[in-house]
């Protein structure tokens, strides 16, 4: 425990049998739960881990004291109590196995392969059933260095920040460590999710070592989590949505420890772009629409629709250069203004969308 709040990491695991054993056995002792999500790995991966439930004992957990007062005003928390057992059904089937319910590891075998992203959303599913106070993120490659987990959990439990990630790209190892090919999609992926999310200040949003508070697991459907490789980013569109607070914490970049990265970069980012640009217009209409109104809804939407608008003139104006002909006047000022005021209105609706986050980001 820290300052007397429950934590617990969820550690997602893909044929990590080689490496699976080194993030357990370098767990600091303040951690009271280690969530083992066991991918429906092909290798040893459950049975390493098992191995390890009697050689890191037991801790037990004091339960949230619950006040159920007058039922008539408990209505709305009834609900939601209800929905909260109800929202298990929308998961990837699993099974959970542990010794007994004061043991520190435990083990989530899901039926079949679901992904990282589906894997830490069980494994958040979990820690939000169990009233854990700050729930962190450890890769079960061994690349997250157990010894910043405090610093990724502190400002969770005595800053009250809804959201923390760890960034690798401060740190002044960062270009001689992170492979060329991996730092381009990170600063790529990067620029897309500021926009997307609305974090403006963000800046390594594909690290995947996190920790969020009880409250704002809460906030979110966990189950509608995208279920790989897109889920950092994912994450923060929904915990931009619901008003949560972030903060980052400068950490290592870890690599060529004999991990296995299982991820394509070639096929991640079209798929990871297409998931932003969705994501974005999501944000939008259900943040400063259906919650509460705000001008830069408009100014987007009238921004990009004459962008659009302009495209055709500019592609006459285009085709007039290359045959060497006169373009028509009206054809050059009807292109000037579309695209000039659709700029505009996308540069207002940008400086307006950077504004209301900032409060946000936390330093």
């Amino acid at each position: 425990m820290l300052n007397n709040k429950s934590i617990a990491v969820v550690v997602p695991a893909y044929n990590e049998e080689k490496q699976i054993g080194l993030v357990l056995e370098s767990m600091p002792d303040f951690v009271d739960r280690i969530i083992v999500v066991n991918d429906c790995s092909k290798d040893n991966t459950f049975e390493v881990s098992k191995t390890y439930i009697k050689k890191l004992g037991q801790k037990e957990l004091t339960p949230t004291p619950t006040n159920n007062g007058n039922v008539f005003y408990n209505k709305a928390n009834d609900i939601i109590a209800q929905w909260n057992r109800e929202e298990i059904k929308y998961f990837t089937s699993f099974e959970i196995y542990h010794h007994n319910l004061s043991d520190r590891i435990v083990i989530l075998n899901l039926s079949k392969n679901s992904g990282v992203g589906s894997a830490i959303s069980i494994g958040y599913k979990w820690a939000k059933d169990n009233d854990i106070d700050c729930t962190a993120v450890m890769a079960g490659d061994g690349q997250m260095d157990p010894e910043e987990l405090q610093s990724i959990c502190l400002p969770v439990v005595f800053e009250d920040i809804d959201y923390v990630k760890g960034n690798r790209l401060s740190h002044k190892s960062a270009k001689a460590l992170i492979p060329k090919r991996r730092f381009l999609g990170n600063s790529i992926l990067s620029i897309l999710t500021k926009i997307a999310s609305g974090y403006w200040h963000i800046s390594d949003t594909q690290t995947g070592y996190t920790a969020i508070s009880n409250k704002a697991l809460n906030k979110l459907d966990l189950y509608k989590i995208y279920p790989r490789y897109g889920m950092p980013n994912d994450m923060l569109v929904k915990l931009n949505i619901e008003d949560c607070s972030l903060k980052e914490v400068d950490i290592k970049p870890i690599y060529f420890i004999g991990e296995q990265s299982k991820m394509k970069i070639y096929k991640v980012i079209p798929k990871i772009s297409w998931l932003l640009m969705r994501s974005f217009f999501k944000r939008i209409w259900k943040k400063y629409l259906f919650k509460s109104f705000h001008p830069l809804f408009i100014l987007y939407h009238l921004g990009l629709s004459l962008l659009c608008i302009s495209i055709p003139f500019g592609i006459k104006i285009l085709t007039k250069v290359f045959t060497h002909t006169d373009a028509n006047p009206v054809t050059v000022l009807a292109f000037a203004l579309f695209f000039i005021s659709g700029f505009q209105s996308l540069v207002f609706a940008m400086w307006m969308d950077i504004q209301d986050n900032a409060r946000l980001y936390k330093d």
